[in-house]
């Protein structure tokens, strides 16, 4: 998908010469990827320069070694076997990072127009698990997809990607005149409280005629969305040393652009190195998926067939068989990579106090012994080394034990392949706000960690 509707801001962006070159890329990477589907094909863009092959799904694979990308959706997977020495084993395993693609937001509805008090608004649902509060008296541009009339493709339907980074929405918050408890404890309805407007003339057009003149496509051309909304403010350095970077969507764009720099930083040493400096022969491999923030029981989810299919074709593209296959799982590792939760410092009590999590302290290993995170001794044994190897230091999550925990997609991608897994991830602050904070220094020893777990020596 190429982004075929695009209206830029007129903002000036920020300064981002007090950054060094891992955190001004992520900056860059999140800037350029408002939603999932724009955000693969960032990864796209990215991993094309670099000489990476786009394969379709619904096509037979190419069985000579190189590099390739998929995508589903939200979603992709990308790996190299380019490196293979000519005798490598079809049971070869895998080197796994994986992420996700989406962030919490909000959603255009399907029948989305309304009108208040004079007001033009737009009905949207509230998707994942945002911070409600911080998506108040924003400036908001819209992005996603948009499914068009077209005889030529499949079902008859194109995608068509739309970015508009203009402040076309906004969530006004109620005057503190007309409810004097607001500062007592702000309670949020999302069916009433949370609807944009995005104008007052009392004449705006449908939205799916705004869409229509926006892709310069008939209204009736028009079949379905899968549009968000994004918060406007570009990413940049925070903090009197800009120590610090202020971005949306962290969660989990810190990963998908970490994965990304890591997959390309492992192939450049895989190739390097020759297959005698690189150790066991291994296929260093991203995932990234959409839907996440929802479960993943989707079908371009964490919990769909979308891992161990690839990673079965891959396989049996090289020559191999279902018991290779097999063979190769058993053998592989999956980094989970995920943002985690630095230690606040207004609620450090909330916080497993033998766990302190430290903003630019480095990546961050969890654990969860009721398996909210897929983290074991073996796995957990893989990323230390890997930090080792990155040389930077390792930090290690664990939450309150009277409070529940998050979780990723880790624990089913172990139960899917049977992989040996862990989860890991990045520190911020903000975790779901509709902006986030991480250390101007964590994106780099990010990406050396997850580097050292692609190429480990």
């Amino acid at each position: 998908m190429s982004d075929d509707a695009h209206r830029p801001a007129t903002s000036t962006a920020p300064d981002l010469r007090g950054l060094d070159a891992r955190a001004r890329e992520l900056c860059a990477f999140v800037d350029a990827s408002p939603s999932p589907y724009h955000a693969t094909a960032e990864v796209t863009r990215r991993l094309e320069g670099a000489g990476f092959r786009v394969l379709e799904e619904t096509e037979a694979w190419p069985t000579e070694p190189g590099h390739h990308l998929v995508r589903r959706g939200g979603s992709l997977a990308a790996w190299s076997t380019a490196h293979l020495p000519a005798d490598a084993p079809a049971a070869t395993p895998f080197r796994v990072v994986g992420g996700h693609t989406d962030s919490p937001n909000l959603r255009v509805s399907p029948s989305p127009d309304a009108s208040s008090a004079g007001w033009d608004q737009l009905v949207v649902e509230v998707y994942g698990g945002p911070l409600l509060n911080s998506w108040l008296d924003r400036d908001l541009g819209l992005s996603g997809r948009v499914a068009v009339r077209d005889a030529s493709s499949p079902f008859g339907v194109a995608e068509r990607l739309v970015r508009v980074d203009e402040a076309v929405l906004r969530v006004p918050q109620l005057a503190i005149h007309l409810d004097r408890s607001t500062n007592d404890g702000l309670a949020l309805n999302p069916q009433r409280h949370l609807t944009p407007i995005w104008g007052a003339t009392g004449a705006a057009p449908t939205f799916d005629a705004w869409l229509a003149e926006l892709l310069d496509v008939a209204p009736t051309d028009v079949l379905a969305w899968d549009v968000m909304t994004h918060d406007l403010t570009p990413s940049g350095p925070l903090g009197r040393e800009a120590d610090l970077v202020a971005a949306p969507r962290l969660d989990n764009l810190g990963t998908s652009y970490a994965g990304t720099a890591a997959l390309l930083d492992a192939v450049d040493a895989l190739e390097g190195s020759g297959p005698e400096a690189s150790g066991a022969p291994h296929i260093p491999f991203l995932v990234l998926f959409d839907h996440e923030e929802i479960g993943s029981t989707t079908s371009s989810g964490g919990d769909s067939t979308f891992l161990p299919a690839v990673l079965e074709r891959v396989v049996l593209a090289r020559g191999g068989s279902r018991e290779d296959h097999l063979r190769a799982l058993a053998g592989s590792l999956i980094v989970s990579a995920d943002m985690a939760h630095a230690t606040h410092p207004n609620y450090a009590d909330l916080h497993e106090p033998n766990h302190r999590i430290e903003i630019n302290g480095g990546p961050v290993l969890k654990v969860n012994s009721r398996g909210r995170y897929a983290s074991d001794a073996p796995g957990s044994g893989a990323f230390a080394l890997a930090c080792e190897q990155a040389r930077v230091p390792m930090q290690v999550f664990r939450s309150r034990g009277d409070m529940p925990c998050g979780s990723t997609i880790g624990p089913m991608s172990a139960a899917l392949t049977g992989a040996t897994t862990v989860d890991v991830g990045a520190p911020m602050l903000s975790m779901h706000s509709a902006r986030e904070l991480t250390g101007a220094k964590d994106p780099g020893m990010y990406v050396a960690a997850l580097t050292a777990c692609l190429s480990p020596r």
